[in-house]
């Protein structure tokens, strides 16, 4: 990558000054051996970090923002194409739920979680969970902005082949391609000739750069469901998820 490039990091002397990452175990665990230290450092720093580590805040100066936003759009290419090889005989809107289901937040945290990301990203005291446990949008995030500094660091082909490598089965392991959950809800409330199901925002958690949604799922006649995510879409997913479940021991 050519010097001025805009997502390259802004460096101050040595960059691996500024995180002792164990480069070989996290190769091990994404399948993927960085050329470029640096890239790996700033995808692994959380904003939460800076504050606190004054080289980690020389160095990134955004944590991992930035490559987590291009992480998000190297993911879900990928996947598509990963899943036009795979599933040559399906429709577009077959795959399109495939695809959803692959690049949800649940997804990402069970493969970060798997490989055991959480013990290599920078955080900020706040940024921790019950019992100090990391928390689950910020290991999603973690670990697109992964795939983002695999992009910058060796190209589509090689964040393509780690997105494989980590997904593994999932790929394939569903038989039929699952139903996105609000749809399922709506479907459910139409078979039984009610009204659609209602969603609202009925607060925020947590910090002002990494809050949580908390949402309200209603149906006519039944009692409302309630869940958190790291976005507002999120956590209606998420609410559908619960309202389901709950509709199904009735």
């Amino acid at each position: 990558m050519a010097a001025g490039h805009p997502l390259q990091p802004l460096l101050h002397g040595d960059p691996l000054n500024a995180t002792d990452v164990d480069l070989a175990a996290l190769a091990g665990r994404i399948g993927h051996t960085f050329g470029r230290a640096e890239l790996a450092a700033e995808a692994l720093t959380h904003r939460g970090a800076l504050d606190r580590r004054s080289e980690l805040k020389a160095a990134f100066p955004h944590g991992n923002e930035r490559l987590e936003f291009l992480g998000d759009r190297v993911l879900s290419l990928a996947v598509a194409d990963l899943l036009l090889r795979r599933f040559p005989h399906e429709h577009e809107g077959e795959l399109a739920r495939r695809h959803a289901a692959l690049v949800r937040a649940e997804t990402l945290v069970e493969i970060a979680t798997t490989i055991g990301l959480g013990i290599d990203i920078r955080l900020g005291d706040s940024e921790r969970g019950q019992g100090g446990a990391v928390r689950p949008t910020i290991l999603a995030d973690a670990l697109e902005a992964l795939l983002g500094a695999v992009f910058l660091d060796a190209g589509f082909a090689a964040s393509a082949a780690c997105v494989e490598y980590l997904w593994g089965d999932r790929l394939t392991s569903q038989a039929a391609a699952p139903r996105d959950p609000k749809t399922a809800l709506q479907e459910w409330a139409q078979a039984r000739r009610l009204p659609l199901p209602s969603y609202r925002e009925v607060g925020r958690e947590g910090p002002p750069h990494a809050p949580l949604f908390v949402v309200d799922v209603a149906i006519k006649g039944h009692e409302p469901a309630q869940a958190r995510g790291g976005s507002k879409r999120e956590a209606e997913r998420l609410a559908a998820i619960a309202l389901l479940e709950r509709l199904s021991r009735q």
